[in-house]
């Protein structure tokens, strides 16, 4: 029986044009892009190109702005403590939200070993970021606001253009992970006016554990890795030359396709959010009616646990998620659903399901009727259920 997933914000498959690209390129036989002679040369000018196809992706300013990392993970470890590094004779103070990705949250932890203090501001039910919250969280001594574009557990999108204006009022930088956007919806740096902003390459079909950094020309950011000058002196270490190849071609096909993509995503989604009702009851849905992510749907499921839900549904060859999964295994309630307003035994019955291109309106019908029978069969099982009723 064909797998349905359901879960793409954890891994995509890489389009044929994207893995034809691969394949050439490690025949190719490529050189170190750092080398003098011509296969240096070569490996250097493919390089570039990569970067220039990525950097059109976000629309920065110049190619140069644009650092490849080893994904999202290293993106925002290099901009939340590289910008508080080469900023800290100015002051020590953060501010972000209370719901960021553990890469934010465990970065900003080490930070406060290191004499940083963070401010971290609610949100409200729907997971969106109030402006004005940022702008009476900024003091004198603040550096640097970090907040996410979209959840990606919920999929809420932030005003991420009205904190900029804040930001650049009051001349504090301002980073943005994008991880979970870039390549999914449209997304302009220079319209959004942020300063970093970190992204991957698997949501829009590229290599997974490849990912960007764009710092705006002027800002002063330090290395996370230090040794050699690779990457315009901001990351050192001998560039994935094959798996930047692969993200560039991604990145122009995203380009390329996002309207159509976008279009094909926001009908699952729709057509999801439609049927569900006829198949279960007593459920929330927790995200932003019309600030979030196309590809995503979290839905609370009353009286029973996601991880039951996770297993059962994968006996019958289908893949969802309850969280994150760099969060995966953790027995506590996501800090993302008890930030909007979620029980603990809310939080515990979600699902994120995450959808892609290669998603079909049978797929969600396939999905409902597994989910009817699995529901059904753990609220019989459920004594909070037969309490309820």
């Amino acid at each position: 029986m064909k797998i349905v997933n359901l879960d793409h914000m954890s891994a995509n498959p890489l389009v044929p044009e994207v893995q034809e690209a691969i394949i050439a390129a490690m025949r190719g036989n490529y050189g170190n892009p750092s080398s003098q002679h011509r296969m240096g040369e070569k490996a250097s000018e493919i390089l570039e190109n990569s970067r220039e196809s990525v950097a059109g992706l976000i629309n920065a300013a110049a190619p140069r702005e644009v650092v490849f990392t080893s994904g999202g993970t290293e993106s925002v470890n290099h901009a939340v403590k590289g910008l508080a590094w080469a900023n800290a004779d100015k002051g020590k103070h953060i501010v972000t939200s209370n719901i960021e990705h553990t890469s934010v949250i465990r970065s900003m932890r080490r930070l406060k070993m290191m004499g940083f203090q963070v401010t971290s501001i609610p949100v409200d039910e729907y997971g969106r970021v109030s402006p004005d919250d940022v702008a009476r969280a900024i003091r004198d001594e603040t550096i640097l606001v970090s907040i996410m574009h979209s959840n990606n557990e919920i999929g809420t999108i932030q005003p991420i253009d009205e904190i900029a204006g804040i930001t650049r009022e009051k001349k504090v930088l301002f980073h943005v992970d994008a991880v979970d956007s870039v390549g999914v919806v449209p997304i302009d740096v220079q319209k959004l006016g942020v300063d970093a902003l970190s992204f991957a390459s698997n949501p829009f079909y590229g290599p997974t554990g490849m990912g960007g950094l764009y710092v705006r020309r002027g800002v002063k950011i330090w290395p996370l890795l230090e040794g050699g000058i690779q990457e315009n002196n901001k990351r050192a270490g001998t560039e994935n030359l094959i798996g930047i190849v692969g993200m560039g071609v991604a990145a122009d096909l995203a380009i390329r396709d996002m309207e159509s993509r976008i279009a094909h995503l926001t009908m699952l989604k729709q057509k999801l959010l439609k049927e569900l009702p006829r198949y279960i009851d007593e459920y929330s849905i927790n995200s932003h009616q019309q600030y979030s992510l196309p590809n995503l749907v979290s839905v609370s499921l009353k009286y029973i646990e996601g991880e039951s839900i996770v297993l059962m549904l994968d006996d019958e060859n289908i893949a969802v998620s309850t969280r994150s999964a760099c969060a995966s295994g953790s027995l506590r309630a996501s800090h993302v659903l008890l930030s909007i307003g979620l029980s603990y035994a809310d939080a515990q019955g979600t699902l994120v399901i995450t959808f892609g291109a290669d998603n079909s309106e049978e797929d969600i019908v396939r999905f409902l009727e597994a989910l009817q029978g699995t529901v059904n069969t753990l609220r019989k099982l459920s004594p909070l259920y037969k309490k309820a009723v």
